[in-house]
């Protein structure tokens, strides 16, 4: 199995801009209209990451951060006009949208839940089956897609009109608003969605407080029982995929990363999500079938639900204690995130 490539022995700070300079963005006003972007200093945070890789096609700038931050947030860029990028990633249910499976434009039901946008800058693969090979290939194929349901162009053309908007463009990228650099904006912004300051990332860190002994106690029987075997390194996730069973016992199963593979082992295979802010992203798994955090603990302790193509590599039951049980939820709920995404003013005219 692939290892996570963020172990714990890299202490790096995440800082891809200093707040000098975001700081000195925020007092350019944008010519022509009377609207200013908000553009915030990324907080200066302890973590045990590695620094995120800029992209080539795509680097990361405050300005264009600050521009991707107002199209998250912006429900005019959805087909119907209901809905931002946010309405599946809210700060209260963990980055998710809370709902079992998400409901997107013109009221669409979709397949599968919503799944968190931690750390997703250091993803190499989106989506629960991994189909898309970039997070602006994701971005893209959300917004055009049942999530939000757009055209691309005729959004576009709607954002050229308001002022606030086009000039901003014109400064990021020396052009108009286009469907390419409209997600090349949304996708640098979702790089910056980043969790490094939980109470277990502190412990780790050398703050034997931050975490209760019950906590302690769980992360350690976390990593005796081998959940680390998925759950791994500072993303608690090994970006891989997995069948744990779920859902196969339908008469017509979601099989997966198969149909992005056509490799029958990957029948039933979804990547593993992120423990971080798992105790508020209920409901659980890829289709969101589970809607406790301990009953979804008691099914991988069970060694996940039998099936033809079923883990056994990495899934296997365990009979931990009632207090061991416990520890394990009080790991878990360690992994809490203080969210702090906020909506940023939006231009009108």
């Amino acid at each position: 199995m692939t290892k996570n490539p963020l172990r714990f022995d890299y202490f790096v700070v995440v800082a891809l801009l200093t707040s000098a300079v975001a700081l000195a963005g925020c007092k350019k006003r944008t010519e022509t209209t009377g609207f200013q972007p908000e553009i915030l200093p990324l907080s200066q945070q302890l973590t045990t990451f590695e620094a995120m890789p800029d992209s080539a096609d795509n680097p990361m700038s405050p300005e264009k951060m600050a521009l991707g931050r107002q199209l998250f947030f912006d429900e005019r860029l959805s087909g119907d006009g209901s809905r931002s990028c946010y309405s599946c990633h809210v700060c209260e249910m963990g980055l998710t949208d809370g709902l079992a499976k998400s409901i997107g434009a013109f009221n669409k039901q979709l397949p599968r839940s919503s799944p968190t946008l931690w750390n997703i800058g250091y993803h190499k693969e989106f989506y629960w089956d991994g189909r898309s090979p970039s997070l602006e290939k994701q971005a893209l194929a959300a917004w055009t897609g049942a999530n939000m349901g757009a055209k691309a162009d005729e959004i576009a053309t709607k954002l050229n009109a308001i002022q606030g908007y086009r000039s901003q463009f014109q400064k990021v990228f020396g052009s108009d608003a286009t469907p390419d650099n409209i997600v090349k904006a949304m996708a640098a912004f979702e790089r910056t969605i980043i969790s490094g300051d939980t109470a277990w990332d502190r412990y780790r860190a050398g703050d034997q407080s931050a975490l209760s002994e019950s906590a302690v106690r769980g992360w350690n029987v976390f990593q005796a029982i081998k959940c680390t075997n998925c759950h791994d390194g500072v993303l608690l996730t090994d970006q891989q995929y997995h069948n744990v069973g779920i859902g196969m016992d339908q008469k017509d199963p979601d099989v997966g990363r198969f149909r992005v593979t056509n490799n029958p082992e990957d029948t039933g295979a979804f990547k593993t999500p992120t423990l971080r802010d798992i105790a508020r992203s209920a409901p659980y798994f890829h289709d969101g079938s589970t809607k406790t955090l301990e009953e979804a603990l008691d099914i991988m302790l069970g060694g996940g639900r039998p099936n033809r193509y079923l883990d056994r590599k990495n899934l296997e039951q365990h009979n931990v204690l009632p207090d061991q049980r416990q520890a394990l939820l009080d790991f878990l709920k360690s992994l809490d995130v203080d969210c702090k995404l906020t909506k940023p003013p939006l231009p009108d005219k």
